[in-house]
């Protein structure tokens, strides 16, 4: 399908997401609690529209290895490492070539520009940077010339003006159309428009918002070169609680069907968020989340579920945690448990283990071990 050109009014997209989440509300009855994921995706349609997304894999970074062979004679003298030579500092562009480069650039010379700008902050010289690549590129424009336009926007620290350039493109489903969402995402997500961003992640999900659970999306990149992505599901909820849904934010983590920590972790945030639930659907949410957890051995978070449910009336996490301390070997938490009551025995012994110093290494020069070697004897999430 060809790209209809032409900018999108602005009003016309807020009425699009207000008219959006104006039927939203909780899809779920809290009384079926334990089996609230299996019933949410269907209700869950009105929130999510758009074309389905292949999984976004990060390109992995390849460092080279500088391993030396080891040698059987003694190794030479090593010289003094040299100092660190400080990287040569940026140097301004001259005001000819940067008028030249203002009326004649291309898009690849404006990039290079708006990078030394941003190493001088020079912010006068990005600002007519900025509105130099919004016109750039003669209009109308291809969808690889939009892309790319717009990402050089985003590295030039104008997202609102890649979402403008973004505009003068509409793709019909396909390849394209996943692209230029996404490309939408990373502008929006730059600008804090979580409104837009929500749309754009929505619109990725095509009806389906447990997809979004299998796919990734790049968040930032490390020193090393490394990428830190995380699931778009779990964007969207993001991106949803800071526009103030939190019950759509809670039901849509509540969609996600993969098993073990993560689902637990999910169902943990939806609780959080679900404020005014009643104690008694909240307990079995966290049941299920402990389920869950105790499923994979994710101890760590079997007890910050348990800490969660004992702070809920007439609540069985309390005992459960207090059984499960020991076997963690966790006296810090059980202290905590405990000690309202300073006369208790067991108590005063926590606190002379607390007090305590670091046992020795075994005879292995190795620490003792703080969870057992199997989960053999450990308490199952629900007695």
């Amino acid at each position: 399908m060809a790209g209809r050109g032409g900018p999108r009014g602005a009003e016309g997209a807020d009425r699009l997401g207000r008219a959006q989440y104006a039927t939203i509300s909780l899809p779920f009855s809290l009384t079926e609690a334990p089996t609230v994921a299996k019933r949410l995706t269907a209700a869950l349609q009105v929130l999510l529209a758009g074309a389905a997304i292949p999984m976004l894999v990060a390109r992995p970074v390849w460092a080279q290895s500088l391993a030396a062979p080891l040698r059987q004679s003694p190794p030479a003298p090593v010289a003094p490492a040299p100092e660190a030579v400080a990287p040569a500092p940026v140097a301004p562009i001259e005001a000819a070539a940067f008028a030249a480069l203002l009326r004649s650039g291309t898009l690849a010379e404006l990039d290079v520009a708006c990078a030394q700008v941003m190493a001088l902050e020079d912010r006068p010289r990005l600002r007519q940077l900025q509105q130099r690549l919004l016109e750039v590129v003669p209009w109308p424009q291809s969808l690889d010339e939009v892309l790319t336009n717009a990402d050089v926007l985003i590295r030039c620290r104008a997202p609102q003006a890649a979402l403008s350039v973004l505009d003068r493109y509409g793709p019909g489903p396909g390849p394209g159309r996943v692209q230029w969402l996404l490309m939408q995402w990373r502008a929006a997500s730059s600008a804090l428009d979580h409104r837009r961003a929500a749309l754009a992640l929505e619109r990725l999900g095509a009806n389906q918002p447990a997809s979004l659970a299998a796919q990734t999306l790049p968040l930032q990149r490390r020193p090393d070169g490394t990428v830190v992505t995380r699931p778009a599901l779990d964007v969207l909820a993001g991106h949803l609680e800071s526009r103030g849904f939190q019950q759509s934010a809670a039901a849509l983590l509540l969609t996600a069907a993969t098993p073990g920590r993560p689902r637990a972790e999910r169902m943990q945030q939806a609780v959080a968020l679900l404020k005014d639930l009643p104690p008694e659907q909240r307990e079995e949410l966290l049941e299920t989340a402990l389920n869950e957890a105790a499923a994979v051995g994710a101890w760590g978070l079997v007890t910050e579920l348990l800490e969660a449910q004992a702070a809920l009336p007439g609540s069985r996490g309390r005992e459960r945690l207090l059984r499960l301390s020991p076997r963690l070997d966790d006296a810090y938490g059980e202290w905590r448990l405990r000690r309202w009551n300073p006369a208790d025995p067991r108590v005063q012994e926590l606190e002379r283990q607390l007090r305590a110093p670091d046992p020795p290494l075994d005879s292995r020069g190795a620490p003792p071990a703080l969870l057992p070697p199997s989960r053999q004897g450990l308490p199952a999430a629900t007695p």
